[in-house]
């Protein structure tokens, strides 16, 4: 038995789950699956469905149908709430209470959408805007909705046609397929597991209605981590866009910062500045995790896990999707790439190559890949170096694309002979020397 194997079964029993599927990929690697219990290959995901949300929101972003910081009374007739902006429903930064009006758990009967939009009147908006997290389902439904209207369709063909053939995601399905599997109460003091009721989410879906295997949600979050390893030709979303998505905009919890949110993705930081991104998801009867690996010492690329329960209760499955990945890569590591020697710093950048001083600071100028670069020489947390590239039409003027300083420009001055003397980044003065701000040299140079 592997050690992926003996995780996924010692979690099925211990948790007492009566169907568990999960699924591994790695570019380097076969796809890894195992079902253990009863049959049954398609689960509900449930809050994995916002993930799909999400990107369709990003698509019309990126379509300029939609600015994240429109208010959604722009695209949506609402009674209330209409100052709400797809960024902040996108983090559950909006302030918006969790669920529609009414019990719908109680009852499970969801609104229809004219129906939630006009319930919107007497929803409450529990925190202030942009205040702090707080998770929102009603907020999903209604950004599935305004996406929806504003690509003149409707939420499910939009996701199928637009995300889920592109990728190849056959299996993902609104309703429950013929090899879908039985989700179950188990009861805590006895071994009998009670079927639970099936739900359709109806106005609330775009929140949580979705069914797939775990093969295809491993896919699925190997794209959210890694989308050059899953869409090279960038068919559903840009690359950056992606990378946008997982920019961490808020912690879950004030005081324990495991969990980000991003724009509409969960993110788990994990050891040597790797990165886990995905979704959690419950439904009546189900529980599923999904993350992909994005980042990190040996990352083979294009790594994702998937762990699909038929139980509602089976909480331990919420951590093995993070310990399946950290399993595989460990022991099985990716192979070692030789290194091979590249082409030589353009002749105007060979000046700039070496140790400089910033803010009393010593930095390491690198060519490398083809690409200026710069790191701090104190560093020990592995931080990747900033990345520069030239400003078309300007001269010794260099954009800092990546790491420190994202977005801001380097200046590079020359003396009459051509040799580099002194650069400026982000307006701080940079020079071979270590320097005070007014000038006066200590004369530890950079060798």
């Amino acid at each position: 038995m592997t050690a992926l194997e003996r995780l996924v079964r010692q979690v099925q029993a211990h948790a007492r789950i009566p169907a568990l599927s999960v699924a591994l990929r790695r570019t380097d690697r076969p796809m890894w699956t195992l079902q253990v219990g009863e049959p049954g290959e398609s689960f509900r995901i449930g809050s994995i469905t916002k993930t799909f949300t999400a990107v369709l929101v990003m698509q019309c972003r990126d379509a300029g149908l939609i600015d994240l910081d429109d208010p959604i009374i722009k695209y949506l007739d609402v009674p209330a709430h209409g100052t709400m902006t797809f960024r902040r429903l996108l983090s559950h930064t909006g302030g918006l209470q969790r669920e529609p009006v009414g019990d719908v758990w109680d009852t499970l009967a969801t609104p229809d959408v004219p129906d939630l939009v006009k319930d919107l009147a007497h929803a409450e908006a529990v925190h202030p805007p942009s205040r702090r997290f707080h998770y929102s389902n009603l907020g999903y439904a209604l950004l599935g909705h305004a996406a929806a209207k504003v690509l003149g369709g409707q939420w499910w063909p939009l996701v199928r046609d637009r995300i889920c053939r592109p990728l190849g995601l056959d299996s993902v399905s609104y309703a429950p397929p013929p090899n879908a599997a039985t989700g179950y109460l188990v009861d805590t003091y006895s071994d009998h597991a009670h079927p639970e009721p099936a739900t359709d989410f109806r106005a609330v879906a775009p929140a949580a209605q979705l069914w797939s295997t775990a093969a295809d949600m491993a896919t699925w979050a190997a794209f959210l981590a890694d989308p050059l390893a899953i869409d090279p030709d960038q068919r559903v979303l840009a690359h950056s866009t992606v990378a946008e998505m997982r920019w961490p905009l808020t912690p879950r919890d004030e005081a324990l910062w495991s969990m980000g949110v991003g724009l509409g993705l969960m993110l788990w930081p994990q050891a040597e500045r790797a990165l886990h991104v995905g979704h959690n998801g419950a439904m009546p009867g189900f529980l599923a995790a999904a993350a992909g690996r994005h980042g990190g010492k040996g990352n083979p690329g294009g790594v994702g896990a998937a762990v699909l329960a038929s139980s509602g209760t089976a909480s331990e499955i919420f951590d093995l999707s993070h310990r399946l990945i950290n399993e595989s890569l460990s022991d099985d590591p990716m192979e070692i790439p030789p290194w091979v020697p590249g082409e030589p710093a353009p002749a105007e950048l060979r000046t700039v190559l070496g140790r400089w001083w910033g803010e009393g600071f010593e930095y390491v100028f690198r060519w490398s890949n083809g690409r200026l670069t710069a790191s701090d020489a104190g560093d020990t947390s592995g931080a990747p170096p900033a990345v520069f590239e030239p400003v078309e039409g300007e001269t010794d003027v260099f954009r800092t694309v990546s790491g420190r300083e994202s977005g801001e420009l380097l200046r590079v001055t020359r003396a009459d002979s051509g040799e580099v003397i002194r650069m400026h980044w982000a307006t701080y003065r940079f020079t071979r020397y270590q320097e005070t701000f007014d000038g006066v040299n200590f004369g530890h140079g950079g060798g």
